[in-house]
């Protein structure tokens, strides 16, 4: 919504004479991305107030009085428009990478989505701000998420992820190798998260990334906490995606709605944890455990 602020005439009976619309009102607007391709407006309107210069001599020492009216969508509208327009041509200039292309193309329409390009890019930053050099993935997929966090990571840096399908591993393999990251930067184990997390070291790792079954959030949470060194980060994807069917007093949440509400309360809550989450494709909750 644009808020536009008009003031008004008026004659000795308070009758309204004229009206003028005032351009410098001033609003701030604060974006938010519940879910891919959703943007919302969220606007902060300024009150401005307005002496009204036409009322009778007596009436000056009244208290000021203040009139906004709310009209049209066209400024907010043309924001939400550029913002797009910069989602999409990040999002193009990030494509132009031929090995990160090749996990999109191979993982979209595939039972292993891959992670939003603005996710990407947040993930690399996540690894680069606190030097990652041992992450966990949990859900390889078909490796973009593995290769916007290598991208990340200190030079020396591994990455350990998993995922029980051969096929996925095996792409993912080429890509990291397509991309210059050989054997040495990338461990690819197959099986499930339950099979592989026990055999981890206890606090050896900087940042656990989870990108799996929503329901197995709560347990992949324990799992990470213990993994991770002090300082370390846990992130995990997929908590913005909101409920499959229309919302309402009479619905029951499914099981992996259930759970991750149940991580979001228990990070928030839990003054352990410094916690952050990003509205940016279909959510990133991140926390920091001194």
């Amino acid at each position: 919504m644009a808020i536009n602020v008009r003031s008004s005439r008026f004659n000795a009976g308070g009758r309204r004479l004229s009206s003028r619309r005032h351009a410098r009102s001033r609003h701030r607007i604060a974006l938010g991305f519940p879910r891919a391709g959703d943007p919302i407006a969220i606007i902060f309107p300024r009150w401005v107030t307005i002496r009204r210069s036409g009322a009778p001599a007596q009436c000056q020492d009244r208290p000021r009085q203040r009139e906004a009216v709310i009209t049209g969508v066209e400024e907010t509208a043309a924001r939400l428009t550029w913002v797009r327009a910069e989602q999409v041509r990040f999002e193009q200039e990030a494509l132009r990478d031929d090995a990160l292309a090749d996990a999109y193309d191979a993982a979209t329409g595939s039972m292993a989505p891959p992670v939003d390009p603005a996710a990407g890019a947040a993930l690399r930053f996540l690894a680069a701000s606190i030097g990652a050099r041992s992450v966990v993935e949990i859900g390889t997929g078909y490796g973009a998420s593995g290769l916007w966090l290598l991208r990340g990571m200190a030079r020396d840096g591994i990455l350990t992820t998993m995922d029980s399908d051969a096929v996925h591993l095996d792409h993912a393999r080429a890509v990291f190798s397509r991309a210059g990251f050989g054997a040495g930067r990338a461990r690819l184990i197959r099986g499930t998260a339950a099979e592989v997390l026990p055999r981890l070291t206890d606090g050896g790792y900087d940042l656990v990334f989870v990108d799996a079954e929503p329901r197995s959030y709560p347990a992949f949470l324990d799992e990470a906490l213990r993994l991770l060194r002090p300082g370390g980060m846990v992130v995990l994807h997929g908590v913005l995606t909101g409920p499959s069917g229309p919302d309402g007093p009479l619905r029951a949440p499914d099981p992996a709605e259930t759970a991750v509400r149940e991580v979001i309360q228990g990070i928030r809550e839990d003054e352990g944890f410094i916690p952050l989450l990003l509205p940016i494709g279909e959510g990133l909750l991140t926390a920091i455990r001194p």
